[in-house]
């Protein structure tokens, strides 16, 4: 196998009850023209996950209030994963180039979670209008808008 290099980016924060994500100087130059997208997704490390059970977990027990009895880890999102990367969609409040600073609403990572990445939200190539899921789960929220509101304790056990 190839060898991989991974260089976090920057880290997550919440300042003030704002979440924030900071950048490394050396990746400030990066945000130029990201401030005109109005979401993101951000590529993160679930540092919490990063350990051998974890990371040997392929199968999980029921995760779902309403899923099958079992469910292999690359048919859901669980931080439990052979390696423990994260995507969220996030909406960008500003974004201030020279502090290396992008406001978000919201973000699902814990603070001081470390950033490897940042993409811009595009429609004609992160949207799938099309898309399709397991009856188990097909009352769930059809948007990342909608989701604010859903009862998601109601649906994991974990």
């Amino acid at each position: 196998m190839n060898e991989i290099k991974v260089f976090p980016i920057g880290k997550i924060e919440n300042e003030n009850d704002e979440t924030k994500i900071f950048l490394n100087p050396a990746y400030r130059a990066g945000l130029k023209g990201l401030g005109e997208y109005s979401h993101a997704q951000v590529l993160w490390w679930m540092d919490g996950c990063d350990n051998d059970k974890d990371r040997g977990t392929l199968v999980e027990k029921k995760p779902y209030a309403k899923g099958p009895e079992e469910i292999g880890v690359f048919a859901l999102r669980s931080p439990e994963r052979p390696n423990p990367i994260a995507v969220s969609n996030v909406n960008i409040v500003y974004v201030d180039e020279s502090a290396g600073t992008i406001g978000l609403s919201y973000m699902d990572a814990f603070p001081g979670s470390i950033v490897l990445d940042l993409k811009p939200y595009t429609p004609s190539i992160d949207r799938v209008e099309h898309s399709s899921g397991p009856n188990w789960c097909s009352h769930w929220p059809k948007s990342y808008e909608e989701s604010g509101e859903f009862d998601w304790d109601a649906e994991f056990n974990f």
